[in-house]
């Protein structure tokens, strides 16, 4: 998919659901990630992270750039800008916001807010071995089908929740980064 296809579908769609999260009972602690959308010659990428082994939380998991917010980000998406900064080395320039999802609920007890962002390739990529083992990138057309999704729905006391699984290549892709991108894919797919 390219950028102008990708553009008039965001901006023209109805506005997104909030997507099946986990009813917390308090506000949850604010968190913001990047979906960092690569504008490739051949369409658009989404670069995603692999978690470094050694963290308490999460270890190995694949998840965006982002994470709490703290107390000088102005807003979220000045969150989700810095951390990926801090992360992978992604310039802020090189970001052109375009959007944010409606909040997700995890069960972890965040409230996570992902900003959408078209991204100019031109630049290195500089992990922070602190916090990130890896970097790839998935085609977006590949993550927007989600006849490439497995949903599973798991128990957890009265309550039934879908947890989404995204295979690809050597790497399994679920939890809250699978349940933002499917809610990202029901732009493209849901009732359109």
């Amino acid at each position: 998919m390219n950028k102008a296809a990708f553009l008039h579908r965001f901006h023209s769609s109805p506005p997104l659901a909030v997507s099946d999260d986990y009813p917390l009972t308090h506000a949850g602690r604010a968190a913001g990630v990047l979906v960092p959308l690569i504008d490739r010659p051949e369409g658009l990428t989404v670069l995603l992270t692999q978690r470094a082994l050694h963290l308490a939380h999460h270890p190995g998991q694949i998840s965006f750039p982002g994470g709490k917010q703290e107390e000088q980000d102005k807003d979220l998406i000045d969150t989700a800008l810095r951390e990926a900064g801090e992360e992978i080395g992604l310039p802020r320039q090189n970001c052109q916001v375009i959007g944010v999802m409606p909040e997700h609920r995890t069960i972890t007890g965040f409230c996570i807010t992902a900003v959408v962002a078209i991204v100019k390739p031109e630049f290195d990529i500089i992990i922070d071995s602190n916090e990130v083992s890896d970097t790839f990138e998935v085609p977006l057309a590949f993550l927007l089908d989600t006849n490439n999704y497995i949903t599973e729905h798991f128990h957890r006391g009265p309550l039934t929740n879908p947890v989404h699984f995204i295979p690809w290549q050597n790497r399994m892709i679920w939890g809250a980064t699978a349940a933002l991108l499917r809610n990202l894919a029901s732009i493209f797919t849901d009732n359109n």
